[in-house]
């Protein structure tokens, strides 16, 4: 069952962004949350978590700052929770998958960063590169101790770059959202993971519950408001996570390979089309099928990330990581609607962190074009559409396309690999919708299907103009290899 919600504040939740749980002179808060090694044991594989080595010795009894009484309420806080941090790091194995883990105890002192937690997650760290281990984080925490001042604040940076040096040496790294997480664990090791995942009903925000406006309404600090607006890529309920993460950590540490992806087989109506607006009307037919066929029908199992990390998520773009043939392909599919700079900045996320970890990517275009609606360029239409553009251009993994519907201008050519673009034979690929295109020209709408054929936009037309290499499914297929 998921963790529960608690009631706001609590006496161990932070006073600021950043700051300490309970003073010294306060009581302690009773243990209402799992501990660290609860959680550590809802997503371990049975006897295989190893406690890494502490670095380094005690410090001062009263901490950097002589903090008066802090000695004692780490003390107290260490005999209630077996705990001499408010961090457990080790590794362990998850469904198989061995990772380092850096698990967060609320019940020490709000999970608050000192620089005690600083040197374990460094750590910790240091450790995975070094054995090139997966690294995830089970994050509860209120934010920096105040009791150490600045000391603990610049943990942050220390934390950053440890993460950023895993980032550079093409470590995965996966964040679990627990109840709560606020300040700085959130804005590091949280939202700097390259997978997101929070628990139902979790606080998460940056701004703890006694900073927030009067009239803030709870549920925006919340795992859920999170994920709608593009910042967590999944709720995962406490008896799923392990398979959640197994599955993710399977998918980002199989076996690399720089072979591309193979191209998907074709779908539905295989026919050769016979004019430029019946490939139109071919691409546009209701009973096609849609990228979700295609993923399934590509890959044996699959996970998704969800959201631009800037606000937004667009259902139309479908971008994860799937197994096919024992190998891992990264893909990022749109689904025939028009494509939102939310849609677009996923997928340039998906590509860059697929060319980190050294995996293939598989695109499927079919939109009718981006969407051109005035709140489309308020968000930044062109510039998410250029991230994309970089992103293929600049990937060092093979990249694959597949065009299994409309091929609208830009908007599509976005995500299409030069020279390793297929098309199916219900698709075609334009400059722009032959519709807008006899607008354009000031033609009347009589002579649509005219301009249709004069655009070339068939497959067969695609290939004889080396647009595309090959039409899947037509006899002209041409390996990917």
């Amino acid at each position: 069952m998921s963790e529960p919600s608690l009631p706001e504040p609590t006496a161990s939740e932070p006073a600021t962004p950043e700051a300490a749980a309970p003073r010294p002179t306060e009581p302690e808060p009773p243990a209402r949350r799992p501990s660290a090694r609860a959680c550590l044991a809802l997503i371990a594989d049975p006897d295989t978590f190893t406690e890494l080595p502490t670095p380094g010795g005690p410090g001062k009894p009263d901490g950097p700052l002589d903090w008066q009484g802090y000695g004692a309420a780490l003390a107290r806080a260490a005999e209630r929770t077996g705990e001499q941090e408010s961090v457990v790091c080790g590794r362990v194995r998850v469904g198989g998958t061995e990772a380092v883990v850096i698990a967060f105890e609320f019940g020490f002192l709000g999970g608050s960063l000192g620089t005690r937690t600083g040197d374990l997650i460094e750590a910790a760290h240091l450790h995975a590169r070094s054995h090139r281990l997966p690294v995830v984080s089970l994050i509860a925490t209120g934010g920096s101790r105040m009791q150490e001042g600045m000391l603990a604040l610049t943990q942050l940076q220390r934390v950053a770059r440890q993460s950023a040096l895993t980032a550079q040496a093409g470590v995965p790294q996966l964040a679990v959202l627990r109840d709560p997480t606020t300040g700085g664990g959130w804005a590091t090791l949280g939202a700097g993971a390259d997978m997101v995942l929070a628990l139902p009903g979790a606080q998460v925000g940056f701004a703890g519950s006694r900073v927030r406006p009067a009239d803030a309404d709870p549920a925006a600090y919340t795992a859920e408001a999170q994920f709608a607006a593009g910042h967590v890529d999944a709720v995962v309920r406490s008896e799923e996570l392990r398979s959640e993460l197994a599955l993710r950590l399977r998918l980002l540490t199989a076996p690399g390979a720089a072979l591309p992806a193979p191209v998907p087989h074709a779908l539905g109506d295989l026919r050769r089309v016979e004019s430029g607006w019946a490939a139109v009307e071919a691409a546009r037919a209701p009973e096609r099928p849609r990228a979700d066929a295609y993923l399934d029908a590509y890959f044996t199992q699959r996970t998704e990330i969800s959201g631009d990390r800037c606000g937004g998520r667009d259902p139309g773009m479908r971008c994860g990581f799937g197994l096919r043939d024992g190998r891992t392909i990264a893909y990022a599919a749109q689904c025939g609607t028009a494509t939102r700079p939310a849609g677009y900045r996923t997928a340039a996320r998906l590509i860059r962190l697929a060319d980190r970890l050294g995996i293939p990517v598989l695109t499927l275009v079919d939109t009718p074009g981006a969407a051109n609606d005035a709140a489309a360029e308020a968000a930044g239409a062109g510039p998410a559409i250029a991230e994309v553009f970089a992103a293929v251009a600049g990937a060092r993994v093979p990249v694959t396309t597949l065009v299994i519907g409309e091929g609208g201008s830009g908007g599509a050519l976005a995500l299409a690999a030069p020279g390793r673009t297929w098309a199916t034979p219900s698709s075609y690929f334009s400059v722009i919708a032959p519709e807008l295109a006899a607008a354009i020209l000031k033609r009347p709408p009589s002579r649509v299907r005219e301009t249709a054929d004069e655009l070339r936009l068939r497959p067969q037309d695609l290939v004889d103009l080396g647009v595309v290499r090959g039409v899947v499914g037509s006899g002209t297929d041409t390996s990917p290899q």
